[in-house]
């Protein structure tokens, strides 16, 4: 399996996780909470929401246009701290942020 499949798989995985742990939404927030000039869009949006609406898309429509992938970038320690312990689904979107993370790490790419 290449990465970009390997990237695409975990991008599955993060997606199944959240929504057997019901942290799926059925309805996009607001179009102006897609505005914040702060990363993660930390000011408008949940942990889980910045998942779903902006990272998963981005990251999918970047291996649906064979676009190259990005060289690093670590968003597990982002969770690690946004997420409370004993918040739905932490541990187990944890690991999987994490093995994507490795994946994109200056020596892994």
């Amino acid at each position: 399996m290449n990465r970009a499949e390997a990237v695409r798989q975990q991008l599955l995985r993060i997606e199944t996780t959240l929504r057997h742990h019901k942290q799926w939404q059925g309805t996009p927030p607001d179009a102006a909470a897609f505005n914040s000039d702060k990363p993660f869009c930390l000011d408008t949006l949940a942990p889980y929401e910045w998942l779903q609406w902006i990272f998963i898309p981005r990251m999918n429509a970047l291996l649906d246009s064979d676009t190259p992938l990005p060289q690093a970038f670590a968003i597990a320690p982002y969770y690690e701290v946004a997420l409370h312990p004993g918040h739905p689904a932490r541990e187990d979107v944890l690991e999987l942020l994490q093995e994507m993370d490795a994946w994109f790490t200056e020596e892994n790419s």
